[in-house]
């Protein structure tokens, strides 16, 4: 595992080289839409006019994951659109669901017969999984903020898939060695039963074992079970010193049940599906657990402007921030790959993104979409580092490198953030 820190643009603290971690296989992704052949030239012919909607968590298991990046995603398109480089954003919302209510299966037919070239969601990796082939089909990008499966590195998805949110393979080695750091040796670990839930539990069972620990025990559950007794019995039994929860909103159940059970919430371990601001949400303690998240250090003014772009429409202050970064970037590269392809047609912005990424020749760096536009429209090759990181993609449509932060909680239910990799 490599470390790196950017200068320059200010935007992120702390990273880690996603390509370095334990073995990160990959193999083919990119682009769906509407308009003309790729072109080389530096000048556009006429204004674009680029058609996108969000398969976000409105509702469902995941629904806190939703304000930061539905936030991020009107950042995105309000900054694109008041740029005015040539390009317009387009943008029709839509709620993703989970698997278990399903809402995606509105929203994506829905969004395919208006004809958006890319779709950004889901959240979660199994409700993406539901629809991608969907939208292979009918030539749509799908870009997900916060898909984090192994599974998408080798998808058949023709180029059509990309993320800025980097594979669990990573997470999962920073929250194994995580455990170990803090002295662990043996524990415990729930998961659920889908595609995030298996995938994250695999690595971080692995990695910890190989730092000389046990998982002593683990116990899986189906997305929309409401009882967890069983698991919990199952964990409680083998005695671990730490517990693994690996879950969406069940959370808020399996946590009191485990402490009544005799094991104390701050040798909990939480992932990016369960870690928000729980407050009163929660009905124990969580003081001391800790948990990871992909992400960097925000800084500048980004968070202000996201709670800008949001209050604007009638919403509550963002209580959260996860995957806004990855959400927000999903526009700006979006945008800025079907700038330089000249097109709005899916596959031909899908054979731009990793140039704008920085994952192919040698692009000038730049640090917003505007800057990014000029760079294009004087007939160079832009070089986008976002807040989500410097992205990088790869020829799979995986980020190349990211941050994974590390977070506690306090007495009050809420995390702050104590370091980062």
């Amino acid at each position: 595992m490599s470390v790196f820190t950017r200068s320059g643009a200010g935007k992120v603290v702390g990273g880690i080289a996603v390509a370095a971690v334990s073995a990160v296989l990959l193999a083919g992704c990119a682009g769906g839409g509407t308009t003309s052949e790729p072109t080389t030239s530096s000048a556009p012919t006429e204004d674009l006019t680029l058609k996108i909607g969000s398969v976000l968590p409105q509702t469902g298991s995941l629904a806190f994951l939703g304000p930061p990046e539905e936030a991020g995603v009107l950042l995105g398109v309000n900054e694109v659109n008041e740029a005015a480089k040539g390009i317009t954003v387009d943008f029709t919302p839509g709620d993703s669901g989970d698997a278990d209510n399903k809402a995606f299966e509105t929203t994506v037919p829905k969004l395919q017969s208006e004809g958006v070239s890319a779709m950004i969601g889901a959240a979660a990796s199994g409700v993406t999984k539901l629809f991608l082939d969907s939208n292979v089909a009918a030539g749509i990008i799908t870009f997900s903020p916060a898909n984090t499966s192994p599974d998408f590195t080798t998808w058949e998805d023709e180029d059509l898939y990309w993320r800025t949110a980097p594979s669990d393979l990573l997470q999962g080695e920073v929250l194994g060695n995580l455990i170990a750091e803090d002295g662990h040796k043996n524990v415990g670990i729930i998961y659920q039963n889908d595609a995030y839930g298996t995938g994250l539990f695999g690595v971080v069972k692995e990695v910890f074992e190989s730092t000389g620990g046990s998982v002593v025990a683990e116990a899986s559950y189906n997305d929309g079970d409401s009882s967890f007794d069983a698991q919990v019995a199952q964990i409680a039994a083998a005695k671990p010193d730490a517990v693994v929860l690996i879950t969406f909103d069940q959370f808020a159940t399996i946590a009191p049940l485990l402490v009544n059970a005799g094991i104390p919430a701050s040798s909990f371990y939480l992932v990016d599906g369960n870690l928000k601001q729980w407050g009163a949400d929660v009905s124990v303690s969580l003081e001391g657990a800790k948990g990871t998240t992909p992400g960097p250090v925000l800084e500048d003014d980004f968070q202000q402007r996201l709670n800008d772009a949001w209050t604007a429409g009638g919403n509550s202050e963002l209580e959260d921030y996860s995957y806004s970064a990855e959400s927000y970037d999903a526009v700006i590269l979006l945008a800025l790959a079907s700038l330089a392809a000249q097109s709005t047609t899916g596959a031909d912005i899908a054979t731009k993104l990793q140039e704008v990424s920085g994952g192919s020749g040698d692009g000038t760096k730049c640090t917003s979409f505007a800057e990014c536009a000029d760079i294009i429209l004087e007939g160079g090759v832009a070089d986008y580092d976002g807040y989500s990181g410097p992205v990088t993609f790869d020829e799979n449509g995986d980020p190349t490198q990211a941050s994974i932060g590390i977070f506690e909680f306090g007495a009050d239910n809420t995390h702050t953030r104590v370091d980062t990799r």
